[in-house]
């Protein structure tokens, strides 16, 4: 009798350190894929100071579409203020969706499946931050003093 309890202890043991082990490693790799995201958030937030200044500058122009127009007599207004307006919806959309995404993000979560995704959308919005700079850079260019 007192080996089988011994055995069943034995054995009761290995699988609480075996399940130990595997939530150890579990929070270990949530918390890689946790640092990884802020890592991403960090590259790109202060990105956001660069938007508020653009959609600034932005608001500016649209405001001296006709000063434009004297200045170079082939500009078209209306296509122009059509890409301004545009420009400045990206800008604010890419900002509103990080907004959203730090609030909403869970750091300390130790789901694995969760920081994945996290990670893809933070991935994914760094993109869509990358594409609107871009495109802030190349129609401001003549712009900017």
């Amino acid at each position: 009798m007192m080996k089988k309890f011994t055995l069943g202890t034995l054995a009761l043991g290995i699988l609480v350190t075996s399940a130990c082990q595997n939530t150890s490693q579990q929070n270990e790799e949530a918390e890689k894929l946790a640092t990884e995201a802020i890592e991403i958030h960090d590259e790109i937030m202060p990105q956001i100071t660069a938007f508020n200044k653009h959609e600034i500058l932005i608001d500016s122009l649209l405001q001296n579409l006709s000063v434009l127009k004297t200045v170079d007599a082939n500009l078209d207004t209306a296509k122009t203020k059509d890409k301004f307006h545009t420009l400045k919806e990206n800008l604010e959309s890419a900002t509103d969706k990080m907004m959203v995404w730090m609030k909403e993000y869970v750091a300390d979560s130790t789901d694995i499946n969760y920081q994945k995704a996290e990670v893809d959308r933070i991935s994914d919005l760094k993109t869509e931050f990358e594409q609107v700079t871009y495109e802030a850079e190349s129609l401001l260019a003549p712009f900017k003093k």
